[in-house]
């Protein structure tokens, strides 16, 4: 079905950060299918892990124990100092599933008509729930009737999300991204997330973070709560967690972590044999290249490769990023950039309709880094102008 407006290439390969197109033309990818192969393409660790799995056992029912599920949940427990998980296929499955989390810890609570406090410009999402938990209203538009229970606030104002608490005795829980992916590498003020927390513990709501963007090394911690030392009670995954293979999920502490009961939530293929092994072969490479170290010092050295290619250029607004979660805002729509950068061999995105987005694989080296950067330099300076 025609859901996307697809540019005009196929890819038939990929190794590393580089990908080769079926007429063998070769391209530097500083995407990484949007923050998914951030370990690049055809990594050998996870190829050879998802080979051998499937050679042996690739899916039973969650009716029965699962060994590599086990593992997974307590390898991401202790990463992230959660009590436990639920796998699923997707981002949007694993926000379902915090939606839900939520609910019926409302309702254990005896409020009939839980409400879950979210933000503008946030991206959580295309299901039902999700989409409407999502702050953009091009995402809503046309699946009309939304779910109801969902109150949006500005993101990052504390003041807000205080002012609704204080009319609205129904809500249970705030759901944000700590860095607004989709809505252009939106960073929040410092405490940010600590305030959140504050607010939560007053009010006995939960904190529940969206890391399906942030999470797993992309902004120089595992997880962008670390940055403030934040623990939430709910925190969802996928993207980055299977490299490519489709996994996704939601781990819970505290409170949060035992709301959930036989009958509650359930999954067919989310946490079976092959996707729990191909995850946990990324959290070994991740861990033992000590890849959120790199994110953090290859994402300074792009940002003032940016800042210093770009300084004092007009049409520019802002050049922001932490990690490899990178964005040059501009002061008018920049779709050609994307689609000349596809035209010189270089991916890369444009989200908010304004904002040059850079998600790179983590293992991009010094140079490969810097080739992304003079790429980029030249390409928005030849859209300005310059």
């Amino acid at each position: 079905m025609n859901v996307i407006n697809r540019l005009p290439v196929s890819f038939a390969r990929g190794e590393g950060v580089w990908l080769w197109d079926e007429n063998d033309k070769q391209y530097l990818d500083a995407m990484c299918g949007v923050a998914v192969c951030s370990l690049g393409h055809s990594h050998p660790a996870v190829t050879a892990a998802v080979c051998d799995q499937a050679g042996r056992l690739m899916h039973t029912s969650n009716w029965y124990n699962i060994t590599l599920q086990t593992q997974l949940a307590d390898k991401l427990c202790a990463l992230s100092d959660m009590d436990n998980a639920i796998f699923c296929n997707s981002g949007a499955e694993a926000n379902e599933a915090a939606i839900k989390l939520a609910r019926l810890y409302g309702h254990q609570k005896d409020i009939h008509n839980p409400a879950i406090i979210v933000t503008e410009d946030s991206f959580h999402g295309r299901t039902l729930a999700t989409l409407t938990a999502t702050g953009n209203r091009k995402v809503q538009a046309g699946f009309e009737p939304l779910v109801p229970g969902f109150v949006r606030t500005p993101f990052d104002d504390l003041d807000a999300i205080n002012q609704v608490g204080d009319v609205n005795p129904d809500v249970v829980a705030v759901l944000v991204e700590p860095v607004q992916g989709e809505g252009g590498v939106i960073i929040p003020d410092d405490n940010y997330l600590k305030g959140l927390r504050e607010i939560c513990d007053q009010r006995g709501w939960l904190l529940m973070l969206d890391e399906i963007q942030t999470g797993m090394c992309r902004t120089g911690q595992w997880f962008a709560t670390q940055h403030e030392d934040v623990r939430p009670d709910v925190m969802t995954l996928a993207k980055a967690l299977g490299n490519g293979f489709p996994i996704g999920a939601c781990l819970a502490r505290g409170k949060a972590a035992g709301v959930f009961g036989p009958g509650n939530h359930g999954t067919t293929y989310g946490g079976n044999p092959l996707a729990c092994r191909a995850a946990l072969a990324v959290l070994e490479v991740m861990e033992k290249d000590n890849l959120a170290q790199r994110a953090q010092t290859l994402g300074l050295r792009m940002l003032r490769g940016l800042r210093q290619g770009l300084e004092d250029i007009e049409g520019i607004t802002d050049i922001r990023g932490r990690g490899l979660m990178l964005a040059v805002e501009l002061d008018r729509p920049c779709f050609p950039v994307m689609e000349n950068a596809l035209q010189a061999g270089l991916l890369i995105n444009v989200t908010a309709g304004n904002v040059v987005r850079l998600l790179p694989p983590i293992i991009l080296s010094d140079d490969e880094a810097d080739q992304v950067i003079a790429g980029v330099v030249k390409l928005i300076r030849e859209f300005l102008g310059h």
